[in-house]
């Protein structure tokens, strides 16, 4: 074991905190220990200096991971591939009323047939892959001291690979939900002109803003502006009222629809969510807080990925092509509104195939995961975004 000296640095740091000597630059390279992969020459007793140090503790680093997506996984069925879905796409039209027409010697027919006018959606698509790891028992007991360990050492591979599963599988649902938001952009922007104005679907909140109260925000300046911040609040929270009301306008499709609050799935970008816990509430209490809220929502750290830096820039950005084809890019996207049967995770299957080799006395695991992904454009979905 390697035992350094610190006692100058102790002295230098007693000077920091008791506040007699300005802060010093410090090296701890010698002080905290990062670990290394393998025992290093001086890994022995500093008496005779050749006895190999002993592990005294081992800690196992089994911790699992719940995830970040939103929760839109829907049940599954045993037989059969297909997911159909059958809708009313039209209402009935109204006739006039003959009870309160009638004419003397007039015959009126009953004997007509009214067709509903019924569409058929299938979606029979899935997205499968497969996790292999390999397991030995006798080769890795030589590196512990007793079963317990061995069996918390097996159990933590075990939960590296559910982790991997769960980061694999958060980012598929995001990709579903990130087609949703690319193919609404494109239904109203299909020129990719984002800032240059906002539509019914795809609400540019800055654009709003800016043009009702003669700012020029720009998008990074927006999520942190308080007054920005409740004008999103009131637009996001119309919306969440307007959708209970049937309509076309919210969705792709321009389909009768309407979408009561309990069907309604708000998830919000954890930049802008967090900005709102911050600056939209008045210091003076000039403001009721509970009027002034953000809708009740899921929350996503980004919609594709974190980049290198977490940017605002990156978290906010999709870069897809959709489901339905279209080749989209947009950043500065802060939330998605969309009912229930828009978008899903369905049929979800998770087992495992273990193999044995008996030569070489190793067993390989394959974990498979299959699932089937959709989203429906009939169905309302409505996305906010700054440009």
């Amino acid at each position: 074991m390697k035992v350094e000296q610190i006692f100058k640095l102790m002295n230098t740091v007693t000077g920091e905190v008791l506040g007699k000597s300005d802060l010093i630059a410090e090296d701890l390279s010698n002080v905290v220990d990062v670990g290394t992969e393998i025992f290093a020459a001086d890994a022995v007793d500093n008496y005779v200096k050749s006895l190999v140090n002993h592990i005294g503790k081992v800690i196992f680093v089994n911790r699992p991971y719940s995830g970040i997506a939103p929760s839109v996984m829907r049940d599954g069925w045993e037989y059969g591939s297909v997911l159909e879905k059958l809708t009313v796409s039209k209402l009935p039209e109204a006739e006039e009323n003959e009870s309160w027409e009638l004419t003397n010697g007039k015959s009126y027919d009953p004997n007509i047939f009214y067709k509903p006018e019924v569409s058929t959606k299938f979606f029979n698509k899935r997205v499968t892959f497969d996790i292999p790891m390999s397991f030995t028992k006798d080769q890795v007991k030589e590196s512990f001291s007793n079963a317990e360990q061995l069996n918390s050492f097996i159990s933590m591979i075990y939960t590296a690979i559910d982790k991997s599963m769960t980061v694999k599988t958060d980012g598929l649902i995001l990709r579903t939900i990130d087609s949703l938001i690319g193919d609404t952009l494109h239904s109203e922007f299909p020129d990719a002109t984002y800032s240059a104005g906002s539509g019914v679907r795809a609400v540019n909140l800055l654009k709003l803003y800016n043009d009702k109260f003669s700012s020029t925000l720009t998008p990074a300046q927006a999520i942190t502006n308080p007054e920005f911040i409740r004008f999103s609040a009131y637009i996001m929270g119309l919306y969440q009222r307007r959708m209970t009301g049937i309509s076309t306008l919210y969705n792709v499709g321009g389909t009768d629809k309407f979408t009561p609050t309990d069907r309604l799935h708000t998830v919000l970008l954890a930049d802008f969510a967090a900005a709102a816990g911050v600056y939209l509430y008045d210091g003076n209490g000039q403001f009721k807080t509970e009027n002034i809220q953000l809708p009740k929502a899921e929350i996503v750290p980004y919609w594709q990925g974190s980049g290198k830096k977490f940017d605002f820039a990156d978290t906010s950005k999709i870069d897809t092509t959709t489901g339905s084809g279209n080749k989209v890019t947009a950043s500065g996207i802060l939330g998605v509104m969309f009912d229930h049967e828009a978008l899903g995770v369905a049929n979800l299957a998770k087992d495992v195939d273990a193999y044995y080799n008996g030569k070489a006395r190793f067993w390989n695991n394959f974990y498979h995961y299959t699932a089937g992904y959709w989203v429906d454009l009939n169905e309302n979905g409505v996305v906010f975004f700054v440009a």
